[in-house]
């Protein structure tokens, strides 16, 4: 890629630049991500745009959605066609929805039964502990999927011997509720969760009166035991069933109509893994045995219709070599990955028969070096080769460089490549309108970033600054007209993608009392013909202000800014599509947290308080304002 030059200069020179400046070390605990590299490292040693979402920010926005919690993070942009539970899809850096890997626990989570996309719609906040997110190219560690960054949701473990309970009511009859139970002696820990929410929600289509509901029922089991002093056995387990009602185009007139439309839903995340250190903590082992399973079935007036399901079967071991008083680490991954995907439906015009079992198995082999040459600088480099049984052996690197400039300023940079492959439902799915194309091959992209972490305020406040340059080669459009059978297929398409921009953000204390965060993202995504990609806004902000207003009484305003972005409007045949144009809109949403005793927290939530009135899916109206009232309480 052209501009690859310019991000390897930065690195020559973030190299020659050590002088006698010494920088001091830091002895305060650092913050550890599990994500950004074959084994857990300090954040302050990855050269990764990271953004960490913890415990007490998701129990102050009390949000029912993850996805509306992940807005607020630079480079993100999010997609909701509809009301609560309705299907979402997000957009990282103005790559594809299934650019994004999501890991539940360290469970690859994304449903190849829905174009290898996670499902956020189907997806509550309720036991989750902290999420790590990742930008930038991952597929030198984690594979496909992996282009344009990870989400790590890590669920919560048992601290301490307890039970709790929690309970909500609020707008569209919707209502929320769950309880926990918890046990922790000595070396072993259990913990098991259940939550259930359904809302009777709102119209979805532009016009009519029918509306569209949501029911989500999640359990999740974590289990840990410390065997000895080096070895360690862990168990985690999440599964959520449900249904959203949704409206379609039954006359084909390119807009939505009020239709009995429902789709069941049941996923599961499940795994075992053992871990090992020696004494002195040179070498660490870790053996992981995992399976994502995802069933959705599609009914049209109570009328089973389309249903798909999938599995994800992966089996991984790392092994870790650390020297020079851990200055120096050499890590290798081996995995096997074995995915089966299923599609039963009617057989369309009497000719294409939707109902198959298809499978792929991945073997893979990725290395990865880390070095601290001085207490400024670090450099990492990461290669992976993947045996897939469809495709042709891929290989993907990443290379970072890390240097700490100051006590206060620190500089990163990154260049890597990345692998998407055609996922079972662009290759073979066959659907009212749709046929699938067996002869594409993977996309495959490139990308460089550069960095800049700054402390303020007596290093209260982090200011960060990314700028991004990715191109993405063989990109599949899922929407070609096939004239020869009057149906859309996926096809890859000539010339080179481009995804550039830049992020901004802030986080950190004001005071003692009063706490921000905000971020700014523009981003430029458009195809080879300069034709700029749907549903990827040029500019999203946000702002989250907390407010400590007493010793008891917890007061966060949220406001969510989304610039105009493009759709694409199907109108009846033989009209070509047509691009349309959504408007800007924001959202304020505000949190009110009163702690009554100890062990019993009450909350006030106000979504979408201005009202405003927008589409972020061409034809899908999203809910207006809403207000929830709720209650926790701890035994």
């Amino acid at each position: 890629m052209r501009k690859i030059p310019l991000l390897s200069l930065a690195l020559l020179m973030s190299a020659t630049s050590l002088q006698a400046q010494t920088v001091a070390v830091d002895t305060e605990i650092q913050e550890v991500l599990v994500s950004a590299s074959l084994i857990p490292i300090a954040a302050s040693r990855s050269g990764n745009a990271v953004t960490i979402i913890d415990r007490e920010q998701l129990k102050n926005r009390a949000a029912v959605s993850l996805s509306n919690i992940l807005r607020d993070v630079p480079g993100f942009s999010v997609s909701q066609a509809g009301v609560l539970g309705s299907q979402t899809q997000i957009r990282v850096r103005g790559a594809e929805a299934n650019h994004l890997l999501v890991t539940v626990d360290g469970v690859e989570a994304n449903d190849p039964s829905q174009g290898d996309e996670f499902s956020w719609g189907t997806l509550t906040a309720s036991d989750i502990e902290r999420i790590e997110i990742v930008r930038g190219p991952q597929s030198s560690l984690r594979g496909s999927d992996a282009v344009a960054g990870v989400v790590n949701i890590i669920t919560r473990s048992a601290d301490k011997s307890g039970a709790g309970v929690f309970v909500e009511s609020g707008s569209w009859s919707t209502h929320h509720s769950g309880f926990n139970l918890g046990h922790k002696q000595g070396d072993f820990d259990i913990r098991f969760g259940l939550s259930h929410v359904e809302s009777e929600g709102d119209n979805i289509a532009r016009s009519g009166d029918e509306n569209d509901g949501y029911r989500n029922t999640t359990m999740n089991l974590k289990s840990g035991l410390k065997l000895n002093d080096q070895m360690s056995v862990s168990f985690a387990a999440r599964e959520s069933d449900g249904m959203n009602q949704f409206d379609a185009d039954n006359d084909f007139d390119g807009i939505i109509e009020d239709q009995d439309r429902t789709s069941e839903f049941e996923n599961s995340t499940m795994r075992l893994q053992g871990d090992y250190s020696s004494e002195d903590g040179a070498w660490q082992h870790k053996i992981l045995i995992s399976r994502a399973k995802s069933d959705n079935a599609a009914f049209a007036d109570g009328v089973k219709g389309n249903v798909t399901a999938s599995t994800k079967d992966q089996y991984q071991y790392t092994g870790s070599l650390s020297w020079a008083q851990g200055a120096q680490t050499l890590s290798v991954l081996v995995e096997r990955e074995e995915e089966d995907w299923m599609q039963r439906g009617e057989i369309s015009w009497g000719i294409y028969d939707p109902n198959q079992d298809r499978q792929r198995d991945t073997d893979s082999l990725a290395i990865e070096y880390r070095t601290d040459i001085s207490d400024q600088l670090t450099l990492a480099a990461s290669g992976r080769h993947d045996d897939n049984s469809e495709f042709d052996s891929a290989k993907t690197f990443r290379a970072e460089a890390i240097y700490q400039l100051s006590e206060k300023t620190r500089l990163r940079s990154a260049v890597g490549t990345a692998v998407k492959n055609p996922t079972f439902t662009e290759r073979f799915g066959f659907y009212t309108n749709f046929i699938g194309n067996p002869n594409l091959i993977p996309e495959e992209s490139t990308s460089w970033e550069l960095g800049v972490d700054q402390q303020i305020m007596g290093d209260d406040v982090t200011l960060s600054l990314t700028l991004f340059d990715a191109e993405l080669e063989n990109e599949i459009d899922g929407f070609v007209y096939d004239p020869a059978t009057f149906a859309y297929t996926s096809s890859n398409i000539d010339g080179v993608s481009e995804r550039r921009g830049g992020e901004l953000s802030a986080a950190g204390n004001i005071s003692e009392s009063l706490s921000i965060s905000g971020a700014y993202t523009y981003t430029d995504s458009s195809t080879d013909d300069s034709v700029r990609e749907v549903r990827r806004p040029r500019h999203t902000a946000s702002i989250n202000l907390g407010w400590q207003a007493a010793d008891n009484l917890y007061l966060n305003t949220n406001v969510q800014f989304t610039g105009e972005q493009t759709d694409v409007y199907f109108p009846p045949f033989p009209e070509p599509s047509q691009v349309v144009v959504l408007g800007s809109h924001t959202l304020v949403n505000i949190n009110l947290n009163y702690a009554a005793s100890e062990k019993l927290d009450m909350y006030l939530k106000l979504e979408n308080a201005l009202d405003d009135d927008y589409e972020e899916v061409f034809g899908y109206q999203t809910l207006g304002f809403g207000a929830s009232l709720g209650m926790r309480y701890s035994l």
